[in-house]
C-alpha cells in the first residue's frame, strides 16, 4: 500500500450478513456511485435475487438518479437518521478502520 485514502462503496444483505465491495477509489463521484449501483442492480437481476429496501447514509456522493434507479428496480431507500450510526450498525462495524 501507498497509503493513498480509498473510499470503498460497499452493500451488505442484512439476513445473511454478506457483504457486497461494488468498488473502490482514491476519488469517488457521483457518475462512479451511479455506475456501480447499476451494477449491482444487474448482478442482483442475474442472481434471482430482490431487494426491498437499501438503507443508507446521506453523504453527499449519492446523487438523486440513484434513487430512480433503485425505484426501476422496486428497491426503496431509506436513510439513516443524522448522527445515529447504530441505524445502519452491521455496516458501521464492518466499514470502520482503526486510525
Amino acid at each position: 500500500m501507498n497509503g493513498q485514502r480509498q473510499y470503498i462503496l460497499a452493500v451488505i444483505e442484512h439476513a445473511s450478513r454478506r457483504v457486497r465491495v461494488l468498488g473502490t477509489t482514491a476519488h469517488p463521484s457521483a457518475t462512479w456511485v451511479v455506475q456501480a449501483f447499476k451494477n449491482l442492480v444487474m448482478d442482483l437481476e442475474d442472481a434471482g435475487c430482490q431487494a426491498r429496501y437499501l438503507l443508507r447514509d446521506r453523504d453527499g456522493e449519492f446523487p438523486a438518479l440513484l434513487e430512480e434507479i433503485l425505484a426501476e428496480a422496486g428497491i426503496q431507500t431509506v436513510l439513516t437518521g443524522i448522527r445515529i450510526p447504530r441505524m445502519n450498525s452491521v455496516m458501521e462495524r464492518w466499514a470502520v478502520v482503526p486510525p
